[in-house]
């Protein structure tokens, strides 16, 4: 069972598993040589993507993420600003630095390999890397998986997550653990770290999405990869600030939409963000936080921990039982799964019982079953950054109405994830984050 922070994780965009994982598969396959005094042996290397990484490549930002890995970056700590330099560099030079320690010649556009239309049997997000020697023999060769929030497996693997985890495979199990208890109490006593070590955790990973927020709402300009979407958060809050009604009924919302926008936006330019529970959907989480932080009385650190918790306890049967790869089952996995999450830890922190808690994460997805991954140009701009504004005033709009009933409903969030999984799996490929199907389709517009 995965630990809630598998759901939670501090990155780079423009997408959990095309950017941030491809760059932990790099860095785990020169750290491999590195670990088995393999690496001065390595004279050249290749990293083949298969599948959706093939096909959105360019606009998902894998081709200088496999770089940065092989480089010796990892996604929670290098810095934002100076990736682009850094891959400018090596494609300017023709040499890269293995592990930042022994050198090769590498040519990206040769030696990064974008298969559009071939697939790896396991899933949509495959990738092979191969370094030889300088005789031409093959020193290691791997296959890796991401598989959605940035998290990596390797082909005989089943999963890899970061440890602990409540023990609960259905939300039935999770409300029948909950009895005389909350849902974020049964998270915390299934995790490995301590209460402490947990609190903490949870509270930096806060700390980042107001940073996120921050940044994301002071700078303006033009995102990159050649579609000219303009910021529009920074404009935005000026005007809140500076016109905005407290008076207006939809006041709060307004700063809700602001939120989401900020932090897909620095997603969408390579900033700093936490995975909640991917890239593509990082802005809800946040946003529903952020609704809490500013509207809702008495709310204190201990209330982020909360929502937090029960919102990642949704996350990890939505992982267990369906999927948040885009690339799996298409945006319903995205952002209808962070719709979900954040729907419930909105209606536990608002004193939601158990039940209505699972009542909310179920409206939050029910309403996203069959949303396709259609990013146009294969950038997660368009429909991406607006589509998780308006699941963010979904999540507050499913947590309330929960809250004001009495957690009976006819449609169970079990009965709901399935539905999710099976939608998936019946969806074409081309609806499901390739950049073939949907909006990408119908304007046609070239992956840039």
């Amino acid at each position: 069972m995965s630990s809630v922070f598998d759901l939670f994780t501090v990155g780079i965009g423009p997408s959990s598993s095309h950017t941030v994982g491809p760059m932990k598969a790099a860095f785990r396959f020169v750290s491999r040589l590195v670990d088995e005094g393999r690496l001065e042996g390595v004279a050249a290397v290749r990293c083949e993507l298969y599948g959706s990484l093939g096909a959105t490549g360019h606009g998902h930002g894998t081709v200088p993420a496999v770089v940065l890995g092989l480089a010796g970056e990892q996604p929670h700590l290098v810095d934002p600003e100076v990736t682009g330099p850094l891959v400018a560099g090596v494609r300017s030079s023709g040499r890269l630095g293995l592990a930042g320690k022994h050198e090769i010649a590498f040519d990206v556009d040769r030696d990064v390999v974008l298969h559009r239309h071939e697939r790896l049997e396991r899933h949509s997000n495959g990738m092979v890397l191969t370094a030889w020697d300088p005789g031409g023999s093959v020193v290691e060769r791997r296959t890796y998986f991401s598989v959605g929030g940035g998290v990596v497996v390797e082909s005989d693997e089943q999963t890899v997550h970061d440890g602990g985890g409540a023990r609960f495979g259905s939300a039935a199990e999770l409300l029948e653990l909950a009895r005389g208890r909350s849902i974020a109490d049964v998270v915390l006593a299934g995790e490995s770290r301590s209460e402490a070590e947990v609190r903490a955790g949870l509270l930096h990973v806060w700390s980042v999405m107001r940073s996120c927020v921050e940044r994301g709402t002071a700078v303006e300009g033009v995102l990159p990869g050649g579609l000219r979407v303009r910021r529009r958060a920074a404009a935005l809050r000026r005007r809140l600030e500076s016109e905005g009604d407290p008076t207006d009924p939809l006041h709060a919302m307004e700063w809700v939409t602001l939120c989401a926008l900020a932090v897909n936006e620095e997603n969408a330019g390579g900033g700093r963000v936490v995975t909640a529970p991917t890239n593509g959907a990082a802005g809800i989480v946040p946003a529903v936080l952020h609704y809490a932080w500013r509207f809702l009385p008495g709310f204190d650190d201990a209330a982020v921990v909360e929502f937090l918790l029960t919102a990642g306890a949704v996350g990890m049967l939505l992982k267990r039982n369906a999927s948040i790869s885009g690339a799996e089952v298409g945006c319903q996995g995205e952002v209808g799964s962070a719709c979900s999450m954040a729907a419930a830890g909105l209606a536990a922190v608002l004193g939601g019982t158990p039940a209505q808690v699972e009542n909310a994460a179920e409206i939050g997805i029910e309403h996203h079953l069959g949303l396709t991954c259609d990013p146009i140009g294969g950038l997660v701009q368009i429909p991406c950054i607006e589509r998780n504004a308006v699941a963010a005033i979904t999540a507050i709009t499913a947590a309330r109405m929960a809250v004001r009933g009495d957690g009976e409903h006819h449609v169970s969030l079990d009965t709901a994830i399935a539905t999710m999984r099976a939608t998936g799996a019946d969806m074409r490929d081309e609806y499901k984050e390739t950049a073939r199907g949907g909006l990408a389709l119908a304007l046609s517009v070239v992956e840039c």
